[in-house]
């Protein structure tokens, strides 16, 4: 069971990765991301929003281990602690906050289950 949690959550953020990395536009419209006179927005949404996931993804797969499916759960998880830094300093919003628990719950989900 814990195998099927792991490639699943592996694969979801796969599949987001790649609306951030192939669909930079759509992702930059669903959190709110203006594009100015630069391409430079785009770039680091399909980079930090897209292919970076695709890659945490890919390589937990290619590994394997329960260490490679934690390591896709730290970066969930410190995510949703990014996003609650928003929220307590920027401000709340029913968006961030079921951003917050798309991101907690798959970190502590990989976390709990590979450590």
């Amino acid at each position: 069971m814990i195998e099927v949690i792991n490639i699943s959550l592996a694969v979801f953020s796969i599949a987001l990765g790649m609306f951030g990395w192939l669909a930079p536009k759509y992702t930059m419209s669903v959190v709110d991301l203006q594009r100015g006179d630069s391409t430079m927005g785009m770039s680091e949404v399909r980079a930090a929003s897209g292919a970076l996931f695709v890659g945490l993804g890919v390589g937990a797969l290619f590994l394997a281990t329960p260490a490679a499916y934690a390591m896709i759960g730290f970066a969930w998880g410190f995510a949703s602690i990014g996003r609650l830094t928003s929220i307590v300093l920027d401000g709340a919003t029913t968006k961030k906050w079921g951003f917050f628990a798309c991101e907690i719950s798959v970190g502590a989900v990989l976390i709990g289950i590979n450590i």
